[in-house]
């Protein structure tokens, strides 16, 4: 049996000898859980290594733009020749495009001549237009010069040259195909142009292939899946004004405006809370309906920059959007029937976030604390994105080895090529996967570790409260704070590492397992045999069920690090104990008190999403340079973010809730079931007697 926690005060000594009436959480502790503190350390070495390498081989780039035959990234500027501002990928030569598309065809589109041009060709209507290669060797132009003809030098070429470019050998490839910008490549809309056609056969030109087969291998090399997760990533990137706005400044902003109003209009927050909350709720899958097309005409195109207005093409981005906008409609369902069940059960949520809005007032510093963890993580996502995008194009440019036909016209060697013309590709090794899962987990246990030292403070300066009666937080309002943080960094950052590490740990295994669950349903491997489904079905479930007991297990073992000051494990022991010896008076009072604060973190998260949604539909981000492909993943970041912060922030009041009734039940134990410290409006709130008149009411 444990021993009581009026153990663990002690009391201040004036200069006269006698004892103040108040006392403290003790301060002569012991150093816990090092070992756990000393991995923790050690991992933040490992990201650091692991994120130079990404600074170091990586770049954002290859996300957004295509290579060209050169293994030049289109728009670099240092490449050679300079590409700056030639951002498009643009397939010189028909015929190996449409023979990339052909059915069991060896010739791969990365192994087609491609170029980077500054916009998409289109034929001409009364002559044949040309697209020339980079000018070097005898072509004396200028990369300017160049770009001022259109890319068309074919009438300063050898006669050799021109018969090559005849024979689509290059260097100059006839504008048979128009084309459009889709995601930053020239793809072919199969509609040859007659005129074109007709010029090209009267220069003895060889056949070109028209068929939608010329189209559609374009379109899908453009709407492969690695092709697709790299443009969400450089959506990230493009969209990161929007993430520090929608996502670090507007939910500070919003969660600091929701504590005041809990510290002074307590009664009425929850009630304004459900309902904005369904508004928002709604208000974001409208807007995903938007976004897919469903409602209105504004669904999102992959053709950036002027086009034909009956020109479609579609991108398996709106795919993803509709998907979204399905789950989004499941989630407003549930959430606004959620909210009506609750509806007359929030007047007892309301008489402990009193309780809580008393504490705030008493301890002020609480509202302002959890800017310095907020400050941390926002450096710590700034640089962690960064290092993300470098490690997400950090492949190597290798060429690709082809043995089917890719001859061209080599200006420098003045004759046809067939060695070493094949195309380029970003190959990634196994170990850059490695460093990518090793990245997301590790922004994963530092965002567990930053939230998890946040409330450790709370809670201790919230028990400060408790077991003096207050009186130290009247006469010095921010001590307990500070006091907090000192014993925290001083005794119990292992205690901490080790219990952010246990949450990260089987989240994500629980990923991983559910990762291989979809791979399963995608190949129909799921068990035939109802004991095989039984299993299959309800792992999950049972998942579930372990990761929210222990995040709550946690949440309360960092309660009683804070007030004992002994490991994650012996504290976890005690506040299991004290829970289950007090788990209906618990569960009567603070379950509608928790469900009030997840509302209002969905609240301060979807405004970020809302605001996000806002700002990605202005003219910056739908056309231009920085046009996103979908506003799906910044919009997601949003909102997660925005989750975050308002975790940080509502832990001030969680935390408060979940100490108190933690100090009430031990201080009640102690006392032969009559707290002792306890203020007199917790006593009333949580007062078996009064909570069955209450319910009974």
């Amino acid at each position: 049996m444990r021993g009581p926690l009026g153990a663990v005060l002690e009391r201040y000594p004036l200069s006269d000898g006698t004892t103040e009436d108040g006392g403290i959480i003790r301060h002569n502790r012991k150093c816990r859980d090092v070992a756990f503190l000393v991995i923790f350390i050690a991992f933040w070495v490992a990201m650091i290594v692991n994120s130079s390498f990404g600074f170091n081989q990586g770049n954002p780039l290859r996300l957004t733009y295509g290579l060209d035959y050169k293994g030049n990234v289109c728009g670099d500027k240092h490449a050679h020749p300079g590409l700056h501002q030639l951002e498009l990928k643009y397939w010189l030569n028909p015929n190996q495009v449409y023979q990339s598309g052909v059915k069991d065809s060896q010739f791969k589109l990365s192994n087609a001549r491609s170029i980077c041009l500054l916009d998409c060709p289109t034929p001409l209507e009364d002559s044949l237009s040309w697209v020339c290669d980079y000018p070097e060797g005898d072509i004396h132009l200028s990369m300017d010069d160049w770009i001022d003809r259109n890319y068309d030098y074919y009438e300063i070429l050898t006669l050799g040259m021109k018969n090559a470019s005849l024979q689509l050998q290059g260097p100059c490839y006839p504008v048979i195909f128009p084309s459009v910008n889709v995601y930053w490549s020239c793809q072919y809309i199969a509609r040859a142009s007659n005129a074109s056609l007709r010029h090209w056969k009267q220069m003895g030109g060889v056949d070109i292939k028209e068929d939608i087969v010329v189209d559609k291998s374009i379109h899908s090399f453009i709407n492969s899946r690695s092709s697709v997760l790299k443009r969400y990533m450089a959506d990230i990137g493009k969209a990161w004004p929007v993430l520090i706005v929608c996502g670090g400044l507007l939910p500070l902003f919003l969660s600091v405006v929701w504590l005041l109003m809990i510290r002074y209009f307590v009664a009425a927050m929850p009630w304004i809370t459900v309902a904005f909350f369904n508004i928002l709720i709604i208000t974001v899958t409208v807007f995903y309906y938007l976004k897919a097309g469903w409602i209105g005409n504004d669904a999102i195109s992959p053709i950036i920059g002027d086009h034909d207005p009956y020109m479609h093409v579609f991108g398996r981005e709106l795919n993803h959007l509709r998907a979204a906008a399905i789950l989004m409609t499941f989630v407003m369902v549930l959430s606004i029937l959620t909210s009506i069940a609750i509806v007359r059960r929030i007047l007892m949520g309301t008489s402990v976030l009193k309780v809580a809005a008393k504490v705030i007032g008493e301890v002020q510093a609480l509202i302002i604390f959890p800017v310095i963890p907020y400050s941390i993580l926002a450096i710590f996502y700034m640089v962690w994105i960064s290092a993300a995008l470098h490690l997400f194009s950090s492949g190597q440019v290798v060429q690709n080895n082809c043995n089917t036909n890719c001859c061209a016209y080599d200006l420098l060697s003045e004759k046809v090529n067939c060695d070493h013309c094949c195309g380029y590709s970003i190959r990634y090794t196994p170990h850059i996967a490695v460093a990518i899962f090793f990245h997301l987990f590790g922004c994963y246990w530092a965002t567990k570790f930053f939230i998890a030292c946040s409330s450790t403070v709370i809670a201790g300066s919230v028990a400060s409260y408790y077991w003096t009666r207050g009186e130290t937080s009247s006469e010095v309002p921010v001590l307990p704070v500070f006091d907090s943080m000192k014993r925290l960094i001083r005794y119990s950052l292992g205690s901490v590492a080790l219990g952010s590490l246990i949450v990260s740990f089987v989240e994500s295994i629980r990923f991983i397992l559910e990762s291989f669950r979809r791979k399963l349903k995608v190949t129909e491997t799921t068990p035939d045999s109802w004991f095989g489904k039984m299993v299959y079905h309800t792992s999950q479930g049972c998942l579930s069920c372990v990761e929210w007991t222990i995040k709550s297990v946690n949440r309360n073992a960092y309660i009683m690090i804070a007030i004992t000051g002994k490991s994650f494990c012996r504290s976890s022991a005690i506040a299991t104990e004290l829970i289950m010896n007090n788990i209906l008076r618990l569960v009567r009072v603070n379950v509608i008190g928790d469900v009030i604060l997840f509302l209002g973190k969905l609240f301060v998260s979807l405004s970020s999403a809302v605001f996000g949604f806002l700002v990605l539909d202005t003219h910056k981000y739908s056309s231009g340079h920085n046009k996103l492909s979908s506003p799906l993943l910044p919009v997601l970041v949003c909102w997660t973010l925005g989750y975050v912060v308002a975790t940080l922030f509502f832990a001030v009041v969680e935390m408060s809730i979940d100490t108190l009734i933690l100090s009430f039940c031990q201080d009640s134990e102690e006392h032969e079931g009559t707290a002792q410290f306890a203020p007199l409006l917790l006593m009333e709130t949580l007062n078996e007697q009064n909570d069955m008149q209450r319910l009974t009411q």
